[in-house]
């Protein structure tokens, strides 16, 4: 009996382990801190970007007019260019992605390639829980969890109004965090607004 007892709980422990991916992250964030917590950067544009599908760049080809143009990276992370077909953009910084494009031209096709890549469009974000309207949004610069909530038409009556859940997805891992409504956002950000309890 104790044998099976043994058995039983190392069974559930080993299960247990099994369901706690470590790509998966719960973080809780202060919100007395004077600063937000690095665990859960904000974003800021300048700094490297990775990109991912929903996002759309401008890629210009100097001298090329006919290989300049606006792309959207596709759900498998690629962008498709005339003449070199797909190029891989997932998880790439813009200079990245020019020099594997510039590489890709440079074999056949053009001598010196020259290429610049910005982003035109970054991918949406997403409002769920106690707003008006729930859904999908275009990403703007500078954002927070209070500026995406009004985007989104404003808290509901029911909404609790100084915290929020955001989940941030990040190399194939989620980072799931419990923030102050001046959390910036990142492009790709889900905000869940709770419901107050009183």
């Amino acid at each position: 009996m104790r044998r099976v007892f043994l058995f039983t709980c190392l069974a559930s422990a080993a299960a247990l382990q099994g369901c706690a991916d470590p790509r998966n992250r719960v973080v809780k964030i202060d919100a007395q801190r004077a600063s937000v917590d690095a665990s859960l950067p904000g974003f800021d544009p300048q700094t490297v970007y990775a990109l991912a599908p929903g996002d759309r760049v401008r890629v210009i080809t100097f001298g090329q007019d006919s290989l300049s143009n606006s792309f959207a990276v596709d759900s498998y992370g690629q962008i498709a260019m005339p003449l070199i077909g797909l190029v891989a953009a997932k998880g790439r910084s813009t200079a990245q992605l020019a020099r594997e494009i510039e590489q890709k031209l440079r074999n056949g096709f053009v001598r010196e390639p020259r290429v610049s890549v910005e982003v035109e469009a970054y991918r949406p974000f997403f409002v769920l829980g106690e707003v008006a309207t729930s859904g999908q949004y275009p990403y703007v610069n500078g954002m927070t969890v209070e500026t995406a909530v009004a985007i989104a038409g404003g808290f509901t009556p029911r909404a609790r109004k100084d915290r929020a859940q955001l989940t941030h997805t990040e190399d194939g891992g989620a980072l799931v965090a419990d923030v102050p409504i001046t959390q910036p956002v990142r492009p790709g950000d889900t905000i869940f607004i709770h419901e107050r309890f009183f």
